[in-house]
């Protein structure tokens, strides 16, 4: 399950996703998204984990204070699927 984590500390860092989620399972993968020019972080990330564990994570880290800000923390969505044209 994809997990999407914002309102973060700009200081948190991947291994800082993965700790805080590692308590309720198996964290797959962890990625904090950075601006392209600067290199900051955007605030943002995502978990990836199994659907239960995901669940229960949401559940719990939802409107939580992480690093000194309120996270929030809910189901993120698949990748975008490209639109297709309309044929005539």
């Amino acid at each position: 399950m994809n997990i999407f984590v914002s309102n973060l500390n700009y200081r948190v860092r991947k291994e800082d996703l993965t700790a805080l989620f590692t308590p309720f399972g198996e964290v797959s993968s962890a990625r904090i998204i950075v601006n392209k020019e600067t290199r900051r972080s955007r605030g943002y990330g995502f978990v990836e984990m199994s659907e239960e564990e995901g669940m229960k994570a949401i559940d719990a880290l939802n409107g939580t204070e992480y690093m000194g800000r309120t996270i929030t923390v809910a189901v993120g969505n698949d990748k975008p699927q490209p639109k297709e044209e309309p044929v005539e």
